[in-house]
Order: structure tokens, then sequence, then C-alpha cells
């Protein structure tokens, strides 16, 4: 892969990333402000922005042409994953360590959105021909 097309790649990811933030916290505020509980709020806006940045991820971050479903799969998988790490990471360097919660929150985007990257570029939409060891077998 071209340096280049790896840093398109990584502006695209960034640029769906942030504009989904921003659209799914406007909504957070919008259906706590209506009534919602926060983790009902959060909840809703996690599903609906991982479906929604599944579609914008696969066309146009990684113009993935394999299977839709598979990927689908996959995407979910990896978002399962990152959210089960960020939990357990708070839980470890916040409650257990002590760590300042902003600080340690403010890392734990930077690293997990690095390690979603990498699964998204690698397994979720890896090219077709291109099988992991596991599926090869």
């Amino acid at each position: 892969m071209k340096v280049r097309s790896l840093r398109a790649q990584i502006f695209r990811f960034a640029l769906v990333g942030v504009a989904s933030n921003i659209l799914l916290y406007v909504a957070y505020i919008g259906l706590t402000s209506l009534g919602a509980g926060p983790k009902l709020a959060m909840t809703t806006t996690f599903s609906i922005g991982v479906a929604q940045t599944f579609w914008m991820n696969s066309g146009w971050t990684f113009a993935h042409r394999g299977s839709k479903s598979l990927a689908f799969a996959r995407y979910w998988g990896a978002y399962a994953a990152a959210y089960v790490l960020n939990f357990c990471m708070l839980v470890l360097f916040v409650d257990v360590l002590g760590y300042p919660h902003q600080i340690v929150q403010g890392g734990l985007v930077l690293a997990i959105a690095a390690l979603l990257f990498a699964l998204q570029k690698f397994w979720v939409f890896a090219e077709v021909g291109r099988a992991t060891d596991a599926e090869a077998r």
C-alpha cells in the first residue's frame, strides 16, 4: 500500500469519527434533555454510531468491496471488544490505581481509535484474498 493511500485512509477515518461523535453527542444531549436516562441515551447513540460509521468507513474510508454482512459482523465485534477494553482500562487505571478519569479516558480515546483503525484496515475490511491464518484453515 502506498503511504499516500494510508494517509488518506487515516484522514478519512478521523474525519468520520470526529463528525460522527459531534452529531452523536448532540443527539445524546437531546435525548437526555427529553427525559431519557444517560445509559439509555448512550446505548442508543452508541448503536446508531456504530451502524452509521460502518457505512461511511466501509464505503469511503476503506472502499470495501467484499461481503457487507461479514464486514458488519466483524465491525460490531471490533467495537464490542473496544468497549470492553475501554471499560476494563477505566476500572484498572481509575478505580484500582487512582488516576484521574479525564486523563485516562483521553488517552484511551486515542489508543482505542488507533486500535479500531488497525482492526478495520486489516480485519474488518481486509481486501478479498487476504484471509487470516484462521480463515485459511
